[in-house]
C-alpha cells in the first residue's frame, strides 16, 4: 500500500518552468518602480533582477538612470561587477522556497557592501501553488512571501521591502559577535535566515564562516530547518571559494561547547579549503582531529 498522499507525489512532480510565462508586457513602469523614483532611493549603478521583459529597465533608463537588466530567461547575461541598487519585482512569488533563498544569495553577492535591494511582492495572491496560465495554457507556480527585512511600503496588492547586508543595520546592543557583526567585513552572501564571512583568524586561504543570524549557542538546538537553511549555504560558499582559489579539498564541520572546542558562543560552520601539500604527515581529515 502507497501510503504516501497524492498531494505530495503530485507537487514532487510539478516542475516550476513556466512560472516565466508570468512576466506581463507593459507600456508603463511597474509600481515598485515609479514608488522608488518618487521616493528618490534609486541610486547610481541599478541592476533590475529578473527584469521580464525589461519596460523598467527601458523606461528608467530613458529616465537618465544607469541600469542593467538580468532575467534569466529574456535576458540571460548574467550581470558583472557591483550594484548601488538592486530591483527585485515579484520575482519571489513565482518561485520555490528553496529557489527564492538561491535568488537572495545572488542579489547578496551583486550589492555592494552599503548597496540597498528592493524586493516587491504580491499580496493579492488568492490561492497558492500550480495553476494554469489564462493566456499560455501551462502550468505556473505561485506563492505568498514574507520576509524578515523593512517593510517601507505595503498595500492590498504589494509589499515593498529594503534589504541591506546584515552586518550594515543597525542591531541592539548584543555582546554576541555575530549577532552584531563589524560594518567593516565583507559578506561573502547572505539568505533571509544566515549569513556567511571570511574567518578572521584562517587555516587556510578562504577559509570560511557560516553563521545563522538566530542566536543559539548549540547547533543541535537549532530548528531543523534553520540547519538545512544553513547547509543550503554552505554548498553557495563551496562554489565561491572554489571558483577564487581553486582548492584541492575541503573540510566541513562545527564545534559544539567547550569540550567540542567552540570559543564563540554562536553556533556556525566551518568551511575550511585544503590544498595540496598543507598536511602535518601523512594523517590528516576529520578523524585525525584527536590525535592517535
Amino acid at each position: 500500500m502507497n501510503l504516501v498522499p497524492k498531494f505530495v507525489i503530485n507537487i514532487k512532480s510539478m516542475e516550476n518552468k513556466y512560472s516565466h510565462l508570468t512576466a506581463i508586457e507593459r507600456e508603463k513602469l511597474s509600481f515598485p518602480a515609479r514608488y522608488l523614483h518618487r521616493k528618490k532611493l534609486l541610486k547610481s549603478n541599478i541592476l533590475d533582477f529578473g527584469c521580464g521583459f525589461g519596460k523598467d529597465v527601458e523606461i528608467l533608463s530613458k529616465k537618465g538612470y544607469k541600469i542593467t537588466g538580468y532575467d534569466p530567461h529574456y535576458f540571460p547575461q548574467y550581470p558583472q561587477g557591483k550594484f548601488d541598487t538592486i530591483l527585485c519585482f515579484y520575482v519571489l512569488n513565482i518561485v520555490f522556497l528553496e529557489n527564492q533563498e538561491e535568488v537572495i544569495m545572488n542579489i547578496s553577492q551583486l550589492l555592494k557592501p552599503k548597496g540597498k535591494a528592493y524586493f516587491a511582492v504580491r499580496r493579492d495572491i488568492k490561492k497558492e501553488g500550480f495553476r494554469k496560465h489564462y493566456i499560455h495554457d501551462k502550468p505556473t507556480y505561485q506563492r505568498l512571501v514574507k520576509l524578515p527585512f523593512k517593510s517601507i511600503y505595503l498595500d492590498e496588492s504589494c509589499e515593498i521591502y529594503e534589504y541591506q547586508h546584515f552586518n550594515q543595520i543597525k542591531h541592539q546592543s548584543s555582546p554576541c559577535i555575530f549577532c552584531k557583526p563589524y560594518p567593516k567585513l565583507i559578506l561573502l552572501t547572505e539568505s533571509t535566515l544566515a549569513y556567511a564571512i571570511l574567518d578572521g583568524y584562517p587555516l587556510t586561504k578562504g577559509h570560511s564562516l557560516i553563521i545563522p543570524k538566530h542566536h543559539e549557542e548549540n547547533y543541535f538546538n537549532l530548528s531543523f530547518s534553520l540547519q538545512s537553511h544553513c547547509w543550503q549555504m554552505v554548498n553557495r560558499v563551496q562554489e565561491i571559494i572554489g571558483a577564487k582559489y581553486q582548492p584541492d579539498g575541503f573540510n566541513i564541520g562545527f564545534n559544539v561547547n567547550q569540550a567540542g572546542g567552540q570559543k564563540v558562543k554562536h553556533t556556525h560552520i566551518h568551511l575550511i579549503p585544503r590544498y595540496r601539500g598543507d598536511n602535518q604527515g601523512k594523517k590528516h581529515g576529520i578523524r585525525c582531529v584527536i590525535a592517535r
